[in-house]
């Protein structure tokens, strides 16, 4: 197993991050347009905790080349299943994504968190755990790993860019309506 971590601060407030979350694979970012659909599964609030638990099945189109999906089979398509939590009190956002693709090739276990930061900005973590599960074959398992943690690290910088747009344009034209949600928490 390798395990890829990042950390970062984004220069918006934990309500504007964990408001613009749920827009990271609109249209108008262009570093994710690999991401076709976004389905939720399911969607509930703990009564005692006030903790929101989302369920999504996110699809994608691979980006895996054709020679490799030729040798083990396939489509363009990929899916992840993710889990968030959002717990207001806490000011808290966790989101728990696995790949449901090919995962009995490679698994991949991804943790990301925000948390409010000091001078309203939040702090964002991220955390990919990466297993090849290619069986006693060490070198090829080691080898698979450190290229998709490499290729992890890649999309990362582009996954934050792409927040970062998210970011801006919800300000832009939300803004209004985060203002209130911060005066109501």
């Amino acid at each position: 197993m390798k395990v890829f971590s990042s950390s970062c601060t984004f220069d918006y407030t934990w309500a504007e991050v964990s408001t613009a979350n749920w827009r990271k694979y609109c249209p108008w970012n262009d570093k994710t347009t690999h991401v076709t659909a976004v389905d939720t599964l399911s969607r509930s609030v703990d009564p005692e905790t006030g903790i929101l638990r989302t369920e999504r099945l996110i699809t994608c189109k691979q980006t895996v080349p054709a020679w490799v999906r030729s040798i083990l089979g396939g489509s363009e398509t990929s899916h992840v299943h993710e889990i968030s939590y959002v717990d207001p009190k806490a000011k808290k956002v966790t989101m728990v994504s696995t790949n449901l693709t090919w995962s009995n090739i490679l698994s991949v276990r991804e943790t990301v968190t925000y948390r409010p930061d000091q001078g309203n900005k939040t702090r964002f973590g991220q955390e990919a755990k990466i297993t090849a599960l290619c069986g006693g074959w060490q070198k090829i398992k080691t080898k698979i790993e450190e290229a998709s943690v490499e290729r992890f690290g890649e999309n990362a910088i582009k996954g934050r860019e792409g927040f970062e747009s998210v970011l801006a344009m919800s300000r832009r034209v939300f803004g209004e309506e985060v203002e209130k949600l911060q005066v109501a928490m």
